[in-house]
Parts: structure tokens; sequence; C-alpha cells
């Protein structure tokens, strides 16, 4: 697949995730979307003062790499077109980083249940848009 497709998928797929914690947390009040631009945990970024744009920016460059990877991986065994493999290893990723709120007094509590709630639906509805684009995109070439 086409290296831009990839990155436009990546940046497509960011701003969603960005946009519903966004709008979950100013809906909820839980502090997801607050969590998502987090780097407490990050021993340079955390010294770091960030301009909430440069926090956006970062996490769109992640979600750029994590395509990649995610693609790539799957493609070595010929799975890149099964969304099903997105939406769970997205999710995954979504439960551990949730461990991450425990580096931080800005985020939920760790055992905050609502928080992790929306934070793991929104991290599946981001699988599921990754491998549904990267299907849609595959059958379209």
């Amino acid at each position: 697949m086409n290296k831009w497709k990839l990155v436009n998928i990546g940046i497509i797929s960011g701003l969603f995730l960005g946009g519903l914690l966004f709008i979950l947390e100013k809906w909820s009040s839980e502090k997801v979307y607050v969590l998502l631009m987090n780097v407490d945990y990050i021993p340079v970024l955390k010294e770091i003062p960030l301009h909430p744009v440069a926090e956006f920016i970062l996490h769109l460059i992640v979600s750029i790499v994590l395509v990649f990877v995610l693609y790539y991986g799957l493609s070595r065994f010929k799975s890149e077109k099964k969304v099903t493999l997105y939406i769970v290893i997205n999710t995954l990723i979504g439960a551990v980083l949730f461990l991450t709120t425990s580096f931080s007094d800005r985020t939920p509590e760790l055992t905050d249940g609502m928080a992790f709630f929306y934070w793991l639906s929104a991290h599946f509805i981001y699988g599921w848009l990754v491998g549904s684009l990267i299907v849609f995109v595959k059958r379209n070439n």
C-alpha cells in the first residue's frame, strides 16, 4: 500500500480519536482527552511545556506510526484486511495505555470505571476505523 495513504489513514483516525475523546470529556467531565494528550510518563517530554497544538501533533504522529506498524505487522501474516485484528489490538493498546493514568495527577484515577469505559470504547472505534479505512483503500486500489 502507498505510504501516503497510510499516513492519511493515521491522520484521519487520529483526528477522529482525538475529537471523540474531546467530546466525551466535555460531555462527561471524565479526563479522557487529557489522558490522550498526557506525556507525564515520558521522561524527556514531561519536562518540556507543550502547547496543546504540539500535544495533538504528537498524538497524530503516534497514530501514523501505529497505522504503519499494524499494517506492515499484519501484512507479514497476510492479515492486513482483518478489521477485527485492528479492533482487538487497538483496544488492548488502549487498556495498557490507561495504566499511564497512574503517572499523573491530571488524568483520571486508575479505578475510574467510566473513564476506562470511554477510553476503551474510543480505542475500539479507532481500531475499527483504522481497519475499515485500510480495507477500503486496498479494495479501491
